[in-house]
C-alpha cells in the first residue's frame, strides 16, 4: 500500500483506538472478557462506595432512557430463590452491563463503569494496553512536526488513559495533546468533530482523524475533517466503494502530514 499524504494545512490528529492504535483483538479478548469474568465480584466488593453507586446510578438513568426510547432491554424472569435486596439488584446490573456489552453498546454509563475495573487491573499488572509497533514512533516524530496527537475513542477517557498509562511501551500518555469520549457526542455523529474542532481550538479541515470504521469516516467527511482509514489485521473488511473513495493505511509509517504550508 503506497505512502498517503496528507497534503491540507493540518494541525491536529485524531486518533482512534480499537483496530487503529491497538488490536482489536486486545479489546475482544482481553479487555471484554475481564470485564464477564469479574463484573459480579466487582459490584460485590465495591457495592457500598460512592464510586460504584455513581456507576449504578448512570447505569440506571440509561435503563430508564433504553425504556422511554422503547430499545430492547434484558427480561428479567421470576426467580423463585431467596435473595437480598442487594443480591437482586447486583443481579439486575450485571444483567444489563452483560446485555450492553452483547449488544455493542457506546453506553457512557457501560464504558464509565468498564473504565474503573480496568483501572484496577492495570494497576495490579494483570493486563498491559497493546499498541502496535508503528505508532509510538510515528507520534513521535508528527511531534516534532509540531502538530498536535488527540485520542477520540468509544471508551471512556479514563480507559484511554489506563490504556497508554499502562501500556506494553510503558507509559506513553506525554505523546497525547487530549483525550476525547462519547460525553462530546457519538463517532457517527458529525457534530462531534465540530464539538472536538472547536474544543481543541481549531477548524475541522486542519484535523485529520485515522479509524477504521468507515461510519465514522463519513461523520467525520461530514465535518469537514480529512479522513485516513487504518486497514489492520481483524478489522472489518471495506467494500470495494470504500476502498476507492477513503485514504488507506496498513500502518502509521505510511502517512506523510505536511502540517501548514
Amino acid at each position: 500500500m503506497a505512502t498517503v499524504s496528507v497534503r491540507a494545512c493540518t494541525t491536529a490528529l485524531l486518533l482512534d483506538i480499537e483496530g487503529t492504535t491497538t488490536p482489536i483483538t486486545f479489546v475482544k479478548d482481553i479487555l471484554f472478557p475481564y470485564i464477564r469474568d469479574h463484573l459480579e465480584d466487582h459490584l460485590s466488593s465495591h457495592w457500598e462506595e460512592d464510586e460504584c453507586k455513581q456507576d449504578v446510578h448512570l447505569l440506571k438513568k440509561q435503563i430508564e432512557e433504553d425504556m422511554r426510547q422503547n430499545r430492547a432491554c434484558p427480561v428479567h424472569a421470576v426467580d423463585q430463590t431467596v435473595h437480598t435486596d442487594e443480591e437482586k439488584a447486583i443481579r439486575e446490573v450485571v444483567d444489563n452491563v452483560l446485555w450492553q456489552m452483547a449488544a455493542d453498546r457506546k453506553s457512557t454509563a457501560l464504558k464509565q463503569l468498564q473504565g474503573h475495573m480496568w483501572r484496577a487491573a492495570y494497576a495490579s499488572g494483570r493486563i498491559k494496553g497493546e499498541i502496535y509497533q508503528d505508532v509510538v514512533p510515528c507520534i513521535k516524530r508528527w511531534r516534532q512536526q509540531g502538530l498536535k496527537v488527540y485520542i477520540y475513542s468509544s471508551g471512556s477517557v479514563e480507559a484511554q488513559k489506563l490504556l497508554f498509562g499502562h501500556s506494553v511501551e510503558g507509559d506513553v500518555l506525554d505523546l497525547f495533546d487530549g483525550h476525547f469520549d462519547t460525553t462530546i457526542g457519538a463517532k457517527v455523529d458529525a457534530k462531534s468533530y465540530e464539538r472536538i474542532a472547536e474544543r481543541i481550538g481549531c477548524q475541522p479541515e486542519e484535523i485529520t482523524f485515522l479509524t477504521d470504521v468507515t461510519r465514522e469516516a463519513k461523520a467525520a467527511e461530514e465535518a469537514g475533517v480529512n479522513v485516513v482509514v487504518v486497514v489492520r489485521p481483524g478489522n472489518m473488511e471495506l467494500t470495494e466503494e470504500e476502498q476507492s473513495h477513503y485514504n488507506l493505511i496498513t500502518s502509521f509509517v505510511q502517512l506523510e502530514v505536511t502540517g501548514r504550508a
